[in-house]
């Protein structure tokens, strides 16, 4: 799952455990009050019946019905217990599951009701899900949802007001065919245009089995192939309506959000531009080389770009002091140097806690705080070295930690040296870069900032080569130009004149 404030290493104890039934109960109680109320609606559509009657008559269906949505809430508890209890463990991720279902069975319902059961857009889910929580969950969710739907659909009075019983029956089919095509198809796509271009994908399935059930049902085809075309559409106008909501109010992290942050216009990013323009730069090459590593990695290629825009906003709280937003007066020339490593090394606590307050992914704050492990910064400590005669306790000039949790943290930690590094050197040949990004590589080896997270040798070899491929090409020689004063031509001054 792809959520700004889950913890992968979070615990899952007793107390979690009871949390989680106890959010997974209330939901339940909730879907039965969503059922109730179809079952009123449903009533008020005929008169052939009262409810009470009906619910009296039809008591072991009703019964079934509550069974059964409960064995698929059970399947649901029991899938996240041994696939990802992680999920289990944050309360947040838990609404954030069942308000995807609730919603996705209410426009359904209501889609069914009031115009078409072919109509209802039944690959929304599907679509929501794989954005928000991932291919895998959405794939789940989706078998999950498709059950529900059926459920709902057969075991409830809506089969006595429907006259499309041949839909009512192929309902999991026609989720599910429709709602995995959404996925495999979806997951390829980056852009809003295209994630509305996949409702026409999504109709393909709706619009088969719709032909192949209703063909000689005596009802106009084309009626009906209209409404299923429009299940595909409104499966993705709905999609891209939602998303923003839930990105808000869940604090998720979605490719297109990732875009929106990095776009140069987002506050944070258009406030370091104007205040800190090296430190803008900075970050640009770093974002570069940490996309070309998530690239070889495999990794989440628009979190590692982000992330590394983000790293280093810390800088804001005192731009000055940075050496790339300097102009040729150094403050840090007045200070002492404990002072100035305060100064320094406040910039990873100030830039997770300015993402923060800016109620920005949790995860690029985590970043922001973690890609200087516990590392010494060596030019401070060298210079207080120079002017003590005792021995001193590095860890006073070291950064606080903690160090990198996860591979794309180390990602920005060694590409945020690197680019740093690589501007001091006096000879920027392939040769003299890959040295540098090496030594950059096994000191952090050497002070054991890489144990935290599931780095390889090999992951380091290949970002080790794709940063030095990647400087190279940002710091290659140019040819110099001839210094000539070049003069306008006779003809054109006779002209001018």
């Amino acid at each position: 799952m792809r959520n700004s404030d889950q913890t992968d290493f979070k615990k899952f104890g007793k107390v979690e455990c009871a949390r989680s039934v106890a959010i997974f109960i209330m939901n339940y109680l909730f879907v039965l009050i969503m059922v109730a109320l179809f079952f009123w609606l449903n009533s008020l559509r005929t008169d052939d019946y009262v409810l009470i009657d009906y619910l009296y008559e039809k008591f072991n269906t009703v019964v079934y019905l509550l069974a059964s949505i409960f064995m698929l809430f059970i399947t649901i508890y029991f899938y996240y217990i041994f696939e990802d209890r992680a999920v289990l463990a944050n309360p947040k991720n838990i609404w954030l599951i069942f308000i995807l279902l609730d919603v996705s069975i209410l426009f359904c319902y209501f889609f069914g009701y009031f115009f078409n059961i072919y109509s209802r857009p039944v690959a929304m889910l599907a679509l929501l899900s794989l954005t928000l929580l991932g291919r895998r969950d959405a794939i789940f969710l989706n078998v999950i949802f498709a059950l529900m739907m059926f459920s709902i659909d057969y075991f409830s009075n809506y089969s006595d007001i429907n006259p499309y019983v041949n839909a009512l029956n192929s309902t999991p089919l026609m989720t599910f065919s429709a709602g995995m095509v959404g996925i495999f198809v979806g997951s390829k796509v980056k852009t809003r245009l295209r994630s509305f271009l996949t409702g026409f994908a999504v109709c393909i399935p709706i619009l088969i089995m719709t032909a192949c059930l209703e063909f000689d049902s005596g009802v106009d085809m084309v009626y009906l192939l209209l409404y299923g075309m429009e299940a595909g559409i409104l499966s993705s106008v709905f999609f891209m309506a939602l998303l923003p909501v839930f990105e808000m109010l869940f604090n998720c992290i979605t490719d297109y959000r990732l875009r929106e942050l990095t776009d140069h216009d987002a506050p944070l990013m258009r406030e370091l531009k104007d205040r800190a323009p090296g430190t803008f730069n900075h970050c640009i090459i770093v974002a570069h080389l940490a996309e070309a590593c998530a690239i070889s990695l495999n990794e989440d290629t628009a979190l590692a770009r982000a992330a590394a825009y983000y790293h280093d906003v810390g800088k804001l709280r005192q731009p000055e002091y940075f050496t790339e937003n300097q102009a040729g007066y150094n403050p840090h020339s007045e200070l002492s140097p404990e002072l100035s490593v305060d100064i320094i090394r406040s910039h990873a606590k100030d830039g997770y806690e300015l993402i923060r307050s800016r109620r920005l992914p949790k995860i690029l704050a985590d970043i922001a705080l973690q890609h200087h492990g516990t590392m010494p910064i060596k030019y401070f400590y060298a210079k207080a070295l120079k002017m003590t005669d005792g021995a001193l306790n590095i860890e006073d000039f070291s950064y606080s930690g903690p160090k990198p949790q996860t591979k794309i943290a180390a990602i920005i930690m060694i590409a945020d040296a690197s680019e740093a590094i690589s501007r001091t050197l006096p000879d920027r040949s392939p040769e003299k870069v890959e040295g540098a990004v090496r030594e950059v590589i096994e000191e952090r080896m050497e002070l054991d900032q890489f144990d935290e997270c599931d780095l390889t040798m090999k992951d380091l070899t290949i970002i080790r080569e794709t940063i030095v491929g990647c400087l190279t090409g940002v710091y290659h020689a140019r040819t110099q130009y001839p210094k000539l004063k070049l003069k306008r031509s006779e003809n054109e001054e006779e002209k001018d004149g």
